[in-house]
């Protein structure tokens, strides 16, 4: 069970703190194309917002869904660990929500966040760079009210391994295939490393299918649906085109999933 008693927050170093005028220039105050596109309608589609509910968007950003859940008439509330991009977000979106910064790992000691004080927790493409796991789920389940719903929206586990995956082509068959060279052994992959005047690097973190699963359960969160998500992109007019486009259509690369909240009696 999450402990109850108030500590003097412990605050992770963050990987996207240097990076955040960088993200904040591709993502722009409405989310980049492929949010806007693919990740937050299937986000809301899961949520299943209702007016007045309570949301609470972990690993907020700078903001992206807070005007999307403020039109379902709901109530948003967006945390995380990196002060530069909550900047950004109040900048963005502070008239529609507001940002708390805190660590998702221990939800407990931010000082406005109270026990199952939230409908719906949500995830949205976030949950790949949080370590570690069996924590972040388990402060969700405790800001979340029986009854209420996790939804993570990620990069697809199976078919999209950092640096362990990858699209390939098999000339006699004309088809293009999806290769996935390490899939059960967690990893924790630095990503491309972005130069200027704020250099960094950001860390995801790759598990099978299996933690994300078990690990709600443990926490008495039960998986109630999942979505598997194509990619919004066109196939070209290449010579591949056909096989591309087949590819697109049946290699999903995004997860959705929503586990509601066992209620004690």
């Amino acid at each position: 069970m999450m402990k109850k008693a108030r500590s003097t927050p412990t605050l992770p170093h963050t990987s996207w703190d240097p990076l955040a005028s960088w993200y904040d220039g591709w993502m722009g105050a409405e989310g980049s194309l492929h949010h806007r596109k693919l990740a937050i309608p299937a986000a809301l589609e899961l949520l299943g917002l209702q007016p007045e509910e309570w949301v609470l968007d972990i690993g907020a950003g700078q903001g992206v869904l807070a005007p999307y859940v403020a039109a379902q008439h709901a109530h948003y509330t967006g945390v995380d660990a990196s002060p530069r991009l909550l900047q950004l977000a109040r900048k963005h979106h502070g008239q529609q929500g507001k940002f708390l910064l805190g660590n998702a790992c221990q939800l407990h000691s931010v000082r406005e966040l109270k026990a199952a004080a939230f409908d719906a927790v949500i995830f949205l493409l976030s949950i790949q760079d949080m370590d570690p796991l069996p924590s972040v789920l388990e402060s969700a389940a405790w800001v979340l009210r029986g009854g209420g719903r996790v939804v993570m929206l990620m990069t697809h586990p199976c078919f999209r391994v950092p640096r362990q995956s990858g699209w390939g082509w098999q000339p006699e068959r004309k088809l293009q295939f999806r290769r996935i060279d390490r899939y059960l052994t967690p990893l924790a992959v630095p990503m491309k490393s972005y130069a200027g005047q704020n250099k960094g690097t950001t860390i995801s973190f790759h598990r099978p299918l299996q933690e994300y699963i078990n690990g709600l359960a443990r926490h008495g969160l039960l998986i109630e649906q999942m979505k598997e998500i194509t990619t919004y992109k066109q196939a070209g007019d290449g010579p591949h085109g056909k096989a591309e486009h087949v590819a697109n259509q049946e290699i999903p690369l995004f997860l959705g999933l929503r586990a509601c909240k066992v209620i004690e009696r």
